[in-house]
């Protein structure tokens, strides 16, 4: 099966080693699988080792980054393609018209503002792609905490956490990433709105 997995993840390495391990056996799933990879073009910390894995076990690699972030995140130079945009919403919204799935590995606060937006949009029916989160090490533990305190607080609506796949697993979260691909895929809900290009809806 063809799938274009967006990646989402830190540019720098951590302090656990598991999670700079993750990255790069993500980017080496990707590959076997015969995925393509889109993130956000860096060459440093997980996502440097994400994008390395990916295109040493023989996967297309699409690199987003706005023209700004291009020296500071060092924009990867060995990538299949190399997208220098504007903004940073055009590059979140170029990732995701190229994905097919969304997965959020360790990172700081541009990761989980990114993924927290796929996730939004979701939920708001701007798209219908698969969404996880890889709780390498137990990292994400505090941040499910809070959103099932979120949740019994009232301030999610119900089986929206339902939308985001979760596991500690690389093997288990990517087979249900698939799984779930096929099944939106297949389904024609009379609700949605219509999406755009990249079946992400133009409004956003």
């Amino acid at each position: 099966m063809s799938l274009t997995l967006c990646v989402y993840c830190g540019s720098r390495d951590g302090d656990d080693p598991a999670h700079l391990a993750a990255a790069r056996e993500v980017g080496r799933q990707i590959g076997t699988r015969g995925w393509r990879l889109v993130y956000g073009g860096g060459s440093t910390g997980l996502m440097g080792a994400v994008a390395n894995g990916a295109l040493a076990h023989g996967a297309e690699a699409i690199g987003i980054i706005p023209e700004r972030l291009v020296k500071k995140e060092l924009g990867h130079p060995g990538l299949t393609s190399l997208e220098i945009v504007d903004s940073m919403h055009e590059r979140k919204h170029r990732m995701a018209m190229h994905a097919d799935a969304f997965i959020a590995l360790p990172g700081g606060i541009g990761t989980m503002e990114e993924i927290f937006e796929a996730w939004t949009w979701r939920q708001l029916g701007y798209h219908r792609k698969a969404l996880g989160l890889l709780n390498v090490a137990g990292y994400y533990d505090h941040l499910l905490h809070f959103l099932d305190v979120s949740q019994q607080g009232g301030f999610l609506w119900p089986n929206v956490q339902e939308l985001l796949l979760v596991d500690d697993d690389i093997d288990a979260l990517l087979d249900r990433l698939a799984d779930e691909h096929m099944r939106l895929k297949a389904q024609t809900p009379p609700d949605q709105p219509e999406t755009g290009p990249g079946g992400i809806s133009p409004e956003i």
